[in-house]
């Protein structure tokens, strides 16, 4: 159910308050004589008691009328318990069709509108209460001045912070996804709030999804990454391939490689000024510089003397990569040349991560270790795994390593020391993603697994997948992890819960990853008139329905919420 759906609820009307008893009619309140005129309760006139009066004469003669005038000025002259008796004794001679004319006459003079009634400022606190939409979107339909009410933007404002509705940092690949706080003047949280909802209520139960068959070479996609704007997928065919992140057309293929990519990563926003750089490693020992935004070659920088098998990029000036030559290299990519090599590991270097000025390394040497890009001298060596080391991260503080031995240790950047060693997983520990206090797992048992860094125990305990996790990704909402069982889930990070499959069962899931709005998923596919023939495809789930609405914030904005 959307947003706009909870506005289609039938029609409500305000709850009936009747006054005690004891308040006299003749007498207003003290509190109904300070209140502004337009919010008395004189709004709720009976229309068709009004209109049978137009005419008295039709009903009384000249004499009858007479009398009723008298009446009617003896009953004002009265007091309270005085009117009650004659009303007591008038009601007593009545007759049930009289008495239905009397209720229905009252009944809409008893109606009080509260939040009418009372200073704007308290009724929007009193709304402040709710922290459900479906109750605010049913509020707003019960009549023209609560629609008004609740279009107030500190309700929304307030509701956006309930609900955590703010731009989210998911890092991939070490890169910050975060643009520039948005500024606009016509900015709404109401219609902000509206296009939040509607995005999470397409994570839960599908937005639009465009499918792309054969749109990459048979082949293994190694690396993926992607923005706003581009796709870039690196393949062990050789070729690095960009599409169209909107569309999902192939903007160009970048060949060059002389063997398969293993690694690469893209820097900058595409915007003027601001230009695309991509590094790219692979089997040919080479790392390779390119323009991005125009796919020209920039730099071929040699040095490594076997595959490079991992590569990140520190800013648009400085790349370090991995290799199975047991050295890590820093490059300067904007002019091509190599600043320091990294001598220690006594195996191939697997993965690393960076961190501002320091990177970690993890190899099949069984240890990591915590390099200073600006001296390239070696920090720490961590020992302790008792096999090769296949998966690390790293948040500047602590780092984290995986291990063919089934276990996770967390370690001190600043010490070297070994924190906590994390035991659960049956086997390969391959995946991991660290973010402030969470860390997600998933290894060759087909496990996930969310920890507590703070307490340093297992959260939830996930069977995933019937064969191992080849990747994930997770940030404050959900996790999305592939398996090597062709099955792509997504699933509650706070409850563990498995909301729904992503997609169709596939051979293989190769890469995935994902923003607040969008995922990209690119898996292997049996082709449906060969069961033994297979073919790639790329999925492209967009859950920002209403992104072409240009007069809507965008939910990629940062929104300031003090």
């Amino acid at each position: 159910m959307t947003f706009m759906d909870l506005c289609r609820a039938d029609d409500l009307s305000p709850p009936a308050t009747p006054p005690g008893s004891s308040v006299s009619s003749s007498s207003p309140s003290p509190t109904l004589l300070t209140r502004p005129p337009q919010r008395l309760r004189q709004n709720y006139p009976d229309q068709s008691f009004a209109d049978m009066l137009i005419q008295p004469s039709a009903l009384f003669s000249g004499c009858e009328l007479d009398h009723l005038q008298q009446v009617k000025a003896a009953f004002q002259q009265m007091d309270s318990q005085q009117k009650q008796y004659f009303l007591f004794e008038i009601l007593n001679c009545c007759d049930t069709q009289q008495l239905n004319f009397v209720s229905s006459y009252i009944a809409p003079r008893l109606k009080i509108d509260f939040l009418k009634e009372l200073p704007i400022e308290i009724s929007l606190y009193i709304l402040s209460f709710i922290d459900d939409p479906k109750t605010l979107a049913r509020a707003s339909r019960v009549s023209t001045f609560w629609n008004s009410l609740l279009k107030d933007e500190t309700t929304w404002k307030t509701l956006c912070h309930k609900h955590h509705y703010r731009r989210r940092n998911s890092t991939i690949n070490g890169t910050s996804l975060l643009g520039p706080p948005a500024r606009r003047l016509d900015f709404s949280y109401r219609e902000y709030f509206k296009r939040k909802y509607n995005i999470e209520a397409a994570w839960e139960n599908g937005g639009k999804v465009s499918t792309f068959l054969d749109s990459l070479d048979p082949g293994l996609v190694t690396s993926l990454q992607f923005d706003d704007d581009i796709i870039v997928a690196g393949c062990d065919n050789h070729k690095i391939e960009v599409f169209d992140a909107r569309s999902g057309t192939k903007l160009r293929t970048m060949e060059g490689h002389e063997g398969g990519v293993w690694a690469l990563q893209f820097f900058g926003s595409g915007e003027p000024g601001d230009h695309r750089i991509l590094a790219s490693g692979g089997c040919d020992r080479n790392v390779r510089v390119w323009d991005l935004d125009t796919g020209r070659l920039l730099h071929v920088m040699r040095g490594h003397t076997s595959t490079v098998r991992c590569l990140k990029l520190r800013d648009k000036n400085t790349a370090v990569t991995g290799s199975r030559d047991n050295t890590l290299r820093v490059w300067d990519i904007e002019r091509g040349v190599q600043k320091f090599v990294l001598l220690g590991h006594q195996a191939s270097v697997r993965c690393l991560e960076i961190h501002g000025n320091l990177a970690v390394s993890g190899s099949y040497d069984s240890t990591a270790r915590i390099w200073d890009l600006d001296t390239g001298r070696c920090r720490h060596v961590l020992s302790g795994h008792y096999s090769q080391i296949y998966s690390i991260a790293f948040d500047g503080e602590k780092v984290i390593t995986g291990s063919l031995d089934t276990s996770i240790r967390v370690w001190s950047a600043e010490t070297g020391q070994c924190i906590a060693t994390l035991h659960g997983h049956t086997s390969l520990v391959g995946q991991l993603q660290l973010s402030g206090h969470t860390l997600v797992s998933g290894g060759s048992d087909g496990c996930l697994r969310v920890w507590d860094l703070d307490s340093l125990e297992c959260v939830h305990r996930i069977s995933a997948h019937d064969n191992s996790v080849t990747c994930l990704q997770f940030d404050d909402r959900r996790i999305i992890s592939g398996g090597n069982d062709g099955r792509t889930k997504l699933w509650d990070i706070k409850t563990g819960r498995l909301i729904r499959h992503l997609t169709h069962p596939a051979k293989t899931v190769w890469r995935l990853q994902f923003t607040d709005t969008k995922a990209v998923i690119v898996m292997q596919r049996r082709r449906s008139t060969n069961p033994d023939e297979s073919r790639s495809a790329m999925e492209l789930h967009n859950f920002d329905l209403l992104a072409e609405d240009p007069s809507v914030v965008t939910a990629d904005e940062d929104v300031e919420m003090a």
